[in-house]
């Protein structure tokens, strides 16, 4: 089966072209990509994926139809009626109707869906979610957000706005996530571990105590997430404290899923694929602690799968 999907994003756009086999595996055929900035706009933009995707379609499968193409893109977004809704990172995307025009402009049906409950999809049918029923993943990235497939489908709520844990708040005060402080995001994103690290650097400075990856106020703003870890590789203390703490938040938010949803796997990509080593063990303690015992026992927590293949596999999932 021959499969088709274009992935939008702030940063690179691309065109993708996949062959699904009989057993349930995918395979990415085909793939072109370019710069967001390179196009003049949302409708050039589209123009220019669907050119690249015709393109795929003739060099890799001629003669060849796909089903349709998934659209996979950055929220806010109307997937229901297929419209893009001023995303912060695609700057003059306001209300664009991208799936008419990609419709328009290849003569095939198009799906729009945000990308985080397309990477769920993608987690689900191809990578650490296969063989589920109940199934929650979370992007744990820039930012915190989840798909979550309920019951063997997608569950977007009322208006496509399901999903969006990272804005639920842990804690009175903390560090800023979805323009909350103390939010689910803010301690468990790359920004969010970013500004725990900040904050204990900032502390070390204060008392005269400066720290190796941080040694003056002018390195405050280099601090990340992935310096942070590096350290904490090292036996930093400071740096295993940091992660410490985003693992616990990471543990009290996972209960609040895990009591409402009762889930049998969640996949949690980006960071905690990379650092679940330095995530884990915390989490685990506070999961001991804060869920219902039975909801616990039937759920499996894992790193995803597909790494940096998602945001390619995450457009083929969509139809």
């Amino acid at each position: 089966m021959l499969k088709a999907g274009l992935d939008i994003g702030g940063t690179k756009c691309a065109a993708v072209l996949g062959r699904m086999e009989s057993n349930g595996a995918i395979h990415v055929i085909g793939r072109a990509a370019f710069a967001t900035r390179e196009a003049a706009g949302p409708v050039d933009c589209l123009r220019r994926l669907c050119n690249e995707l015709a393109g795929l379609l003739q060099e890799f499968a001629p003669g060849e139809t796909p089903d349709g193409v998934g659209i996979s893109c950055g929220g806010p977004l109307d997937a229901e009626n297929g419209i893009v809704q001023s995303p912060p990172n695609l700057p003059g995307w306001d209300d664009i109707p991208v799936v008419e025009i990609v419709s328009r402009l290849t003569g095939f049906p198009a799906k729009l869906e945000n990308d985080a409950n397309a990477c769920a999809l993608a987690e689900w049918r191809f990578g650490a979610g296969r063989g589920t029923q109940n199934m929650i993943f979370l992007t744990f990235g820039t930012g915190l957000g989840a798909g979550v497939i309920l019951n063997g489908k997608l569950y977007g709520g009322t208006n496509g706005m399901a999903g969006e844990c990272g804005h639920v708040r842990l804690a009175p005060e903390g560090p800023v996530g979805y323009g909350k402080a103390g939010s689910f995001e803010g301690f468990c994103s790359g920004g969010g571990i970013a500004q725990l690290g900040r904050f204990r650097a900032e502390e070390a400075l204060a008392a005269g105590k400066p720290l190796a990856w941080c040694p003056d106020a002018a390195s405050l703003e280099m601090v990340s997430a992935k310096m942070i870890a590096i350290a904490a590789d090292a036996g930093d203390e400071a740096a295993l404290a940091v992660y410490r703490e985003s693992g616990r938040k990471l543990g009290q938010g996972l209960s609040i899923l895990i009591d409402i949803l009762n889930p049998e796997r969640i996949v949690i990509g980006s960071i905690f694929a990379r650092s679940e080593h330095l995530l884990r063990p915390a989490m685990e303690e506070v999961l001991r602690r804060e869920t219902l015992a039975a909801s616990m026992d039937v759920c499996r927590i894992v790193p995803a799968e597909l790494g940096e293949a998602i945001g390619d596999l995450a457009s083929l999932a969509i139809i």
